[in-house]
């Protein structure tokens, strides 16, 4: 996977960085529209290269890291953690271990198959105590006890998972920024 997941991301970062539009949208802090842009415009090459929640899963991992680096959102990619992989947590391992409460983690599961998305919730709930502090980013729909985003080309909820971070930082307090008040 790992070849076609270099492809996948140097196709988005490609197609960002040649984007006109792109650096007008970050300094407008309109991350939905960025979000929507990408998706509408590479959504369907993307998943030509790769089984769809593998490729939906680096996109999203790769918008997500792309975007909270705008947003000046702290955070952490790809963490080993207590022998679990964490896709994203915000603000960092440090305040996870110290006040879960102020920590989210973003797990990108990369298949929409629900035993292995519920096993992999079973594993984040072993290490974060805040359920609700677990959100999802899915290819498609599926029924899931947990704040879900879904990146697709309709019905893409994820496009406002930018700000509900914001919000989620904003009104935790670890955003030392404050950049997004929502």
């Amino acid at each position: 996977m790992s070849d076609e997941s270099n492809r996948i991301k140097d196709y988005i970062f490609d197609y960002i960085e040649k984007s006109q539009l792109i650096p007008k949208l970050i300094s407008e802090k309109k991350f939905d529209q960025i979000i929507e842009n990408v998706t509408n415009n590479c959504y369907d090459e993307i998943i030509s290269m790769a089984e769809k929640d593998q490729a939906v899963g680096v996109l999203a991992t790769g918008l997500l890291h792309y975007l909270l680096t705008n947003a000046l959102i702290s955070s952490q990619r790809k963490i080993d953690y207590q022998g679990i992989e964490l896709d994203i947590v915000i603000p960092d391992i440090k305040t996870l271990e110290k006040d879960q409460k102020k920590s989210l983690l973003i797990c990108i599961p990369k298949s929409s198959d629900i035993n292995i998305v519920n096993e992999k919730i079973a594993l984040l709930e072993k290490i974060q105590h805040e359920k609700e502090n677990i959100w999802l980013v899915l290819s498609k729909n599926i029924p899931v006890a947990k704040k879900s985003f879904i990146l697709s080309k309709e019905n893409n909820s994820f496009s406002k998972i930018i700000f509900e971070i914001a919000q989620f930082s904003n009104v935790g307090g670890t955003n030392k920024f404050k950049i997004l008040r929502i």
